[in-house]
């Protein structure tokens, strides 16, 4: 073999390695396999090109390159805390955390440089906003609206950086030492408030009570005194009806029998043995004794 032919060899299989050098570049440069948690943002000459997705994927290459490598996977910031002031000016700290996750890096990588501090400065701004719209009873026994409310206010606000809010949570709401020494005294004043309403409640109870108590007393003596003056009325009309149907007859033969009670009456208590009634009252219990042995002799 000549001189001549040895240089065409070592020149072909030059040639066919730097060919196969070419050919394994243009698959590593035109072919990206991206992580099921990334998306690729590809720019060609400085600009967006494309936004690759979970897979293989095809550019083409040494024209376009992959400039961001963006997780979409949800992250949380770290727990932040601010100072804002209630509707009825109470300083309050609120601590609060949010998750999130990118949805279109094209617009994240474009529009905004450093998302957490952005995210962060926006949580800070609605929260000292919303806030600043309640009081702090409000704050307190509504923390699930307000959270609601921070949530979408927030959704509005980064919706042109292409990231999803997924959570929005206030873990607490602290106060000043003087803010809760005041709300202590206020709390024990209400206590002893209600302690007394209690109180007064109870004793006012008591004399509803004995107030339907002595009604009902008043009720049953009533009743019985009607029960009493309806019996009479029935004796009454007896002796109508008795002196209707027999004539004056049975009228004084009604008047000797009290006659005779009275005298019975009189004559049976200590020291009232001895009586002295005048004539006419002599002749008058003679006439009853008479009628009494008139009607009991038949």
């Amino acid at each position: 073999m000549t001189e001549d032919q040895i240089a065409d060899l070592a020149s072909s299989g030059l040639l066919y390695l730097l060919g196969a050098i070419l050919l394994i570049l243009i698959v590593v440069k035109g072919v990206k396999i991206v992580p099921q948690s990334e998306k690729y943002v590809v720019e060609r000459f400085g600009r967006l090109s494309a936004v690759l997705g979970p897979g293989i994927n095809i550019i083409v290459p040494f024209i376009d390159h992959v400039a961001h490598r963006i997780s979409i996977l949800e992250r949380q910031l770290p727990a932040m805390s601010q100072d804002a002031i209630t509707a009825d000016n109470v300083l309050v700290q609120v601590e609060s955390s949010v998750f999130f996750r990118i949805l279109h890096p094209e617009k994240t990588v474009y529009r905004i440089r450093d998302v957490d501090e952005a995210i962060a400065t926006t949580v800070a701004g609605i929260v000292r906003s919303e806030i600043g719209r309640m009081e702090l009873d409000e704050v307190q026994s509504n923390r699930s609206q307000l959270t609601d409310t921070i949530k979408q206010s927030l959704k509005e606000a980064v919706d042109d950086w292409g990231i999803e809010v997924t959570r929005a949570e206030l873990l607490d709401v602290n106060l000043d030492e003087a803010t809760r020494a005041a709300m202590l005294q206020q709390l024990n004043a209400e206590r002893a408030r209600r302690a007394l309403v209690t109180e007064a409640e109870g004793k006012r109870r008591a004399v509803e009570l004995q107030a339907d108590g002595e009604l009902y007393a008043a009720e049953q003596i009533a009743k019985a005194r009607r029960i009493q003056a309806d019996a009479e009325a029935y004796a009454t009309g007896v002796v109508a009806q008795a002196i209707k149907d027999n004539g004056i007859e049975a009228a004084q033969y009604q008047v000797a029998l009290k006659q005779v009670e009275a005298l019975t009456a009189l004559g049976t208590g200590d020291g009232k043995q001895t009586i002295v009634l005048p004539a006419a009252a002599i002749e008058a219990f003679s006439d009853a004794f008479g009628l009494l042995g008139g009607r009991k002799g038949p």
